[in-house]
């Protein structure tokens, strides 16, 4: 019998874990594979919140965050640290996730010990090294770190191939994003998961916009143009409730409780955690977001989106109808916003397909990672993008 093909995922902020988490679960209750998990924490509370929530305990715990820490010191000591790791965990193969400092990071470490790497959500492209800063470069230094390429789309898996990727490196999966949610939303309405709702009983009678900002590239003028943009709809739409959960960091703390904070219908409020998050996007009329995810998640809970991002390396939403990118211009938010709450169906409809996934991504990736190492596919899933 074939020894098991030993499989390392590595994550480090939440994103990363919630995507990857499906994965990990499945890659633990697959025959011929030993599944083992490392953390960075290169987020730290946010991180555990969802380590929590789809029941993961790591084998291994950088705990590297630190406050104010830069993206140099970071690189360095993920790269310092995972050198320990890849020596205990002897891994055939290191997982890492779309464009993070960690998944960066690890992937060159991973590189030094001449160890392969997996990147799932490989592909995606701006092509501006700047937007989104640093996460565009991040993954495409991954991608041309990496040894399999996991794209979620068709059009990531044509920009691996134009990047002279090997065509045989590169599998189709759709986003683990989308079995991650469906995975979540199902417990909710099973009553399994507690969400623990930030809204009180009368905020579920009132309509609700959702808010999520908190992008490097924004830091500075971008987040006061945000801002602006925001106390304009709540002045607007007093009627309407617009929640708010704050990132962390202090270069979107400060100006957004300077200009939002005692606002009668804004709601700010601390990050979530996942579960509470996935409700709170699924009793909303419209989301106002800079975060990649939420671009991936909202077709399936037909939300329609207002990217606030002057680009994308998500296009298929834009170009399915389910988002529209509108910058940070202040004008721009407040008119397309605007137009959707006044329409009088404010639910866009969803393409007849998510772009991004059908919630079976992780078991292809399974599939694609026993049928490299030499093994028999675990199990037969439907074709996808074909």
């Amino acid at each position: 019998m074939a020894s098991p093909i030993r499989i390392l995922s590595v994550f480090g902020t939440r994103p990363e874990a919630i995507k990857m988490a499906p994965l990990v679960r499945l890659l633990s209750n697959t025959p011929g594979v030993e599944s083992k998990l490392c953390v960075t924490a290169q987020h730290r509370e946010m991180l555990d919140h969802a380590l929590q929530v789809f029941e993961l305990k790591p084998d291994w715990d950088l705990d590297l965050m630190r406050s104010g820490q830069d993206l140099s010191d970071l690189t360095a000591r993920v790269v310092q640290g995972m050198k320990r790791i890849l020596q205990e965990a002897s891994p055939d193969v290191v997982l890492v996730h779309g464009d993070t400092t960690t998944t960066f990071s690890v992937s060159l470490a991973s590189f030094y010990d001449k160890i392969p790497v997996g990147h799932v959500e490989a592909g995606l492209r701006t092509y501006d090294k700047y937007a989104p800063y640093p996460e565009e470069m991040n993954r495409r230094m991954t991608d041309a770190l990496s040894e399999l390429h996991f794209a979620p789309t068709n059009r990531a898996r044509a920009n691996l191939l134009a990047e002279s990727i090997p065509e045989k490196s590169v599998c189709v999966t759709g986003n683990t994003a989308i079995d991650a949610l469906l995975w979540t939303s199902k417990r909710i309405e099973r009553g399994a998961l507690q969400t623990d709702s930030p809204l009180s009983a009368d905020d579920s009678e009132r309509r609700i916009v959702l808010i999520t900002a908190h992008r490097r590239e924004s830091f500075g003028e971008g987040f006061e143009r945000l801002c602006a943009a925001f106390k304009e709809l709540c002045e607007r739409f007093p009627e309407t409730l617009f929640v708010y959960p704050v990132h962390l960091n202090p270069n979107v703390r400060e100006p957004v409780e300077r200009h939002l904070s005692g606002l009668p219908n804004m709601k700010l409020l601390e990050p979530l955690s996942y579960a509470p998050f996935v409700e709170l996007m699924t009793r909303s009329t419209l989301i106002l977001t800079d975060s990649g995810g939420i671009q991936e998640e909202a077709p399936s809970l037909g939300k329609p989106v207002l990217v606030l991002r002057e680009t994308t390396e998500r296009p298929e939403a834009i170009e399915a109808g389910t988002a529209i990118l509108v910058g940070v211009d202040t004008d721009r938010i407040v008119e397309e916003a605007s137009r959707i709450l006044l329409s009088e169906n404010t639910a866009r409809k969803t393409a007849p397909e998510n772009p991004y996934g059908d919630g079976q991504a992780s078991q292809r990736i399974v599939n694609a990672l026993l049928e490299w190492s030499g093994r028999p596919r675990a199990y037969d899933v439907a074709p996808f993008l074909r």
